[in-house]
């Protein structure tokens, strides 16, 4: 149910160890979605642990932010209870929302394969294209065919599950969006929560395993590249749920 100031409940899970960082993602998520629009509830699962199915129950969407240090190629202490959960709300066909790990983890507990390969890895900003199935679909229909996002990734959805249908690719990496068939449930491996300023700021807590390198990381810094289309899907997405 809605909020008493009629801001829709939207529920963050994140995944992230240090709480400057976790921080930094909820601001980012806010100023996509509209911190007038949403009601945003958080949930840091690398911190304790635990998200119920109580707690996430009335959200209007669930969104699965990133995780730099963690991989979906690996089990940790949540990640049996967050595949029952995200499971759950598949089934269910809740609209839910998946951003780089949260992409990658929604695509693997459907039977998808995620890897860890530096020759796919992007960090930066990149230029995507839109599949026919992507220009036809409601959250993207209207955008150009191809756009840019914002990315910070070592692993990658290397084959999507059955359930799913490729909307957006990239150069170096394919299955960079998907939907799944009937259900307004999305996985984008780039960031669609960052502008340029936010990407800076996140690479630079994450430069020693992102981009370690003095003069790539100065480009990053000296280059800011706009992505006034990916920036708006969050807004979009709140629309086509609400």
């Amino acid at each position: 149910m809605r909020s008493s100031d009629s801001r829709i409940p939207v529920a963050l899970i994140q995944v992230r160890d240090q709480p400057h960082i976790a921080e930094h993602e909820v601001d980012s998520f806010l100023e996509r979605l509209g911190a007038d629009r949403v009601e945003l509830r958080t949930f840091n699962v690398a911190a304790d642990h635990a998200v119920s199915w109580t707690d996430i129950a009335d959200a209007h969407a669930v969104i699965l932010g990133g995780a730099g240090a963690h991989t979906v190629t690996q089990d940790y202490e949540f990640t049996a209870p967050m595949t029952d959960l995200v499971l759950r709300l598949i089934d269910e066909g809740r609209p839910l929302f998946g951003s780089c790990w949260g992409h990658q983890f929604i695509a693997l507990v459907l039977g998808g394969e995620v890897v860890t390969d530096k020759q796919h890895e992007e960090v930066g900003t990149f230029d995507l294209w839109l599949t026919q199935a992507g220009q036809s679909d409601p959250l993207f229909a209207g955008l150009s065919e191809q756009f840019r996002g914002h990315m910070g990734h070592h692993d990658y959805v290397a084959r999507l599950p059955a359930a799913a249908i490729e909307l957006a690719y990239s150069q170096k990496c394919r299955n960079q969006v998907f939907r799944l068939k009937g259900k307004p449930i999305y996985g984008t491996q780039f960031h669609a929560e960052m502008c340029a300023q936010r990407l800076i700021e996140r690479l630079g807590f994450y430069r020693e395993s992102y981009v370690a390198d003095d003069d790539e990381y100065q480009s990053l810094i000296d280059n800011p590249i706009p992505t006034p289309e990916s920036d708006q899907l969050l807004r979009r997405f709140i629309d086509l749920i609400s």
